[in-house]
């Protein structure tokens, strides 16, 4: 009986981590493509093309990070920790790209 339910809690938690990493990754690059469609109605001097082309970007990120999701290779809970880190950080250059961008405008 001991077994079964060490399964489930397997189970249970890496059905968490999945339901959390893609609420996560939705999260995260919702509030970056909403960052920049704000820079460019807000600060004229950052071009639309720069703010779509950075949208553009995070939406090629969202589909491949959600592709990602389901192709766990390895241990599911370190591959989900890794993948955690790569939204992280990917999104970070997103950021320092758009910033760039605004900085150089201004």
């Amino acid at each position: 009986m001991t077994f079964f339910l060490y399964l489930c809690t397997e189970l249970i938690q890496k059905a968490m981590n999945l339901r959390d990493i893609k609420k996560d990754i939705d999260y995260i690059l919702s509030a970056f493509i909403e960052d920049c469609s704000l820079v460019a109605a807000v600060n004229s001097k950052v071009s639309e093309e720069k703010a779509s082309a950075l949208m553009e970007e995070a939406i090629d990120l969202y589909n491949e990070l959600r592709d990602k999701v389901g192709k766990v290779e390895g241990p599911a809970r370190q591959y989900y920790n890794a993948l955690r880190r790569e939204v992280l950080e990917r999104t970070d250059a997103l950021y320092e790209k758009l910033s760039a961008a605004v900085k150089k405008e201004a």
